[in-house]
């Protein structure tokens, strides 16, 4: 009996910001699983494409990477995965290695590595638009030629030479490289030594070997930690043994063996690199004159932020009339087709008022991560830090710091999964520590909630809702800005580090990757809103239906007789400085759960109010309605602001919370973090509510 052939794992590798996600995307489709490594917040992406035979061929897309000799955990991922280390990700059969076309001497040296590791290769060389713009040309076949790979010129944007790389990752054949590398002459014997070593007491294969022994020798510590397998005595005393031997001779091995691999590949790029055209400045150096510019690069940065939220407000605002509209039919229709009773009430108080009031602010959420995205595709963002360097070196942070915080706009979790890039690891830990204050989507339908309970007429121009929105994004920043600061100067105490930061070439983004992001983080939308909002709002819903009351009790009187009301009270007392109420406190609590659950709260605790038909009112409407038992409205304008700057502040995420205790590897800075937010929260709510009272709003 035949069995059929295992289908091929492919590993994609590349440097940061050379197309590595994009040509993933359009290999693979919509076959993708994205998940985390295990025991580490790195992202893990595993995809299946089809060779020009319809065969699936399986790709691990590994995380971006200059060198195999690891710096921070993400290239440890790539180094491990590639070296056969991680008994939870397949080994790959071969290595797809993208490179920027545009930096090639750089990029090749990831390659250089990759080639010792004596397994097929193909070489994707990207961008090549841009590398013509700039007036160069690569010799591909002669490159293909030296190397003894497969060479695939390609523009993983605009979809050429996927037919070309699909076609080579088809062969059966595929030939391992002429990897003609003279290790320099002092450091020959060491690594001999060290791979016989590593093949009879680390039990290696041959090549593997003499791969680990190179990397032991470039910066032996990238192979000693990050989870790694300790190393042997015998491998241990062979190190220390030359180690003392070239100390002893002033042989600075390390920089030998990269300045070998550097002359290599210098040989090589100035055969196969010939410039086609007159020099100049390239079209991104003429855009960067611009955009970094100490002045210009503010306005753009201004506007381009303007048009962020400008586009939250109008673009998605179609789209969520039509949603919020059918959502009260879907409620009214229930409540007239259905018999009264707790399944009715379940069906339109809980799930409806829940979910259906939660579900509305999709399209605002799918914006704000299709501009992100945008940013992130097209290299603004790297730009964004470069100008933002100067602010966070006053704080004692570096432009770098700038991106996690930037993605937590989408995200805290990503964002906070990003700062392993940030080399030191003070810095790291600051940067995480203040994250959850950048205003992420789960904080949008707050804000939206509130910003219509504050003009509900819907009059008012959206410029003023667009500033107010910014206002609430900016206060964030200062914030993270300011506890940065003080972090910095007490509890973390370092020198403000130098940013060194690569500016990728500016690039029309993908329109199908955009797309494939925001169906992504749709679906993971939905889904969170169809378990644990829904899970959450059926609680909540049977925690303010009982205990009952007696037939005919107004609905208000039943919620506060409720065992939510009951809670409610309990906590009315720390929240009235606030100027919140009870029902405000229920929906306070079960947001920290997750913050977008106040919005399905506050549509289980208000929406029992209905118009004099019966019809159930719009959750604007009903806060509108709503009031202290004395009768005072309960959302004032200022309640209403006060509401959205505590959740500017609150940590409100215990999702957040278990990765950072994740990525920190300590239970204490999660619970520090958890408790100074929501003290500051307090504080801060409590001031402005205090002191807006003072004044008479």
């Amino acid at each position: 009996m035949s069995t059929s052939p295992r289908s091929p794992v492919y590993a994609l590798v590349g440097n940061p910001n050379c197309g590595k996600s994009t040509l993933f995307n359009a290999l693979t489709g919509l076959k993708q699983k994205v998940g985390n490594y295990p025991g580490v917040t790195v992202e893990r992406k595993m995809g299946t494409a089809y060779s020009q035979h319809g065969h699936p061929i399986q790709i691990i897309d590994l995380p971006g990477a200059y060198s195999l000799a690891a710096r921070s955990p993400d290239e440890a991922v790539t180094r491990d995965v590639l070296l056969g280390r991680r008994a939870d990700t397949p080994q790959p059969d071969r290595i797809i290695c993208i490179v920027d076309a545009t930096n090639l001497e750089r990029n090749l040296y990831l390659v250089h590595q990759i080639l010792d590791l004596g397994r097929p290769v193909i070489v994707v060389l990207n961008m090549m638009d841009l590398l013509a713009q700039s007036g160069l040309q690569i010799r591909v076949a002669r490159l293909e030629h030296m190397l003894g790979i497969p060479v695939i010129p390609c523009e993983a944007v605009n979809g050429k030479g996927l037919i070309e790389l699909r076609l080579a990752m088809s062969r059966v054949d595929l030939p391992l490289a002429r990897h003609a590398w003279d290790v320099p002459a002092p450091i020959a014997p060491a690594v001999a030594e060290l791979q016989a070593s590593l093949s009879e007491n680390e039990n290696r294969s041959s090549l593997i070997a003499r791969a680990e022994a190179l990397l032991l020798l470039t910066d032996q510590d990238s192979v000693r930690v990050a989870g790694s397998t300790p190393l042997s005595p015998r491998t241990q005393e062979i190190l220390r043994s030359w180690e003392q031997r070239w100390a002893a001779t002033g042989t600075d091995w390390a920089g030998t063996l990269v300045n070998s691999r550097y002359e290599v590949i210098g040989t090589l790029c100035a055969e196969v690199v010939q410039r086609a055209g007159a020099t100049g400045p390239s079209p991104s150096d003429r855009i960067d004159a611009v955009v970094t510019h100490p002045v210009w690069g503010w306005l753009v940065f201004g506007t381009v932020m303007t048009a962020l939220f400008l586009g939250i407000f109008t673009f998605a605002q179609y789209p969520m009339d039509w949603l919020d509209a059918h959502v009260s039919m879907l409620a009214d229709w229930l409540r007239g087709n259905m018999p009264a009773g707790d399944l009715r009430a379940l069906l339109t108080d809980g799930v409806i008022a829940g979910v259906g009031r939660v579900i509305v602010f999709l399209p605002q959420i799918l914006v704000l991560y299709f501009f992100i995205g945008l940013l992130e595709a097209s290299g603004y963002m790297s730009r964004a830090a470069f100008i933002m360097d100067r602010v966070m070196s006053r704080v004692g942070l570096n432009g770098k710091s700038f991106i996690p915080l930037l993605s937590s706009y989408a995200c805290a979790i990503p964002g906070i999964m990003a700062t392993r890039t940030i080399e030191e690891r003070k810095d790291r830990l600051i940067t995480i520590l203040v994250a959850p204050l950048m205003s992420c989507s789960a904080r949008l339908p707050v804000y939206l909630l509130m910003i219509a309970a504050l003009f509900p007429s819907g009059r008012v121009p959206v410029l003023t809702k667009v500033g107010l929105m910014m206002g609430m994004y900016a206060l964030g920043t200062v914030a993270a800005f300011g506890f940065a600061w003080l972090f910095k100067r007490t509890l973390l105490k370092g020198e403000t580090p130098v940013m060194i930061m690569e500016l990728p070439p500016y690039r029309w983004p993908s329109l199908k990757g955009l797309a494939l992001q925001m169906i992504e983080r749709a679906g993971l939308f939905l889904r969170r809103a169809g378990t644990i909002i829904l899970g959450v709002s059926i609680v909540l819903w049977f925690l303010t239906a009982y205990p009952k009351m007696p037939a005919g009790t107004p609905p208000v009187e039943q919620v506060a007789h409720s065992f939510a009301g009951r809670l409610g009270h309990t906590l009315e007392p720390v929240l009235r400085p606030l100027g919140f109420d009870w029902r405000i406190g229920v929906a306070i609590v079960s947001s920290f759960v997750a913050r977008e659950v106040f919005v399905s709260a506050t549509g289980v605790v208000f929406g029992v109010e209905t118009d004099t038909n019966g019809n159930i009112l719009p959750l604007r409407d009903a806060l509108q309605h709503a009031t202290w038992p004395d009768g005072r409205a309960l959302f004032t304008p200022l309640v209403c602001l006060n509401l959205m700057i505590y959740y500017v502040l609150a940590m409100q995420c215990l999702s957040t919370t278990a990765v950072v205790r994740r990525e920190t590897n300590s239970w204490g800075w999660a619970i520090f973090q958890q408790v100074y937010l929501s003290v500051t929260a307090w504080v801060v709510a409590c001031a402005v509510y205090q002191i807006g009272r003072a004044l008479g709003f």
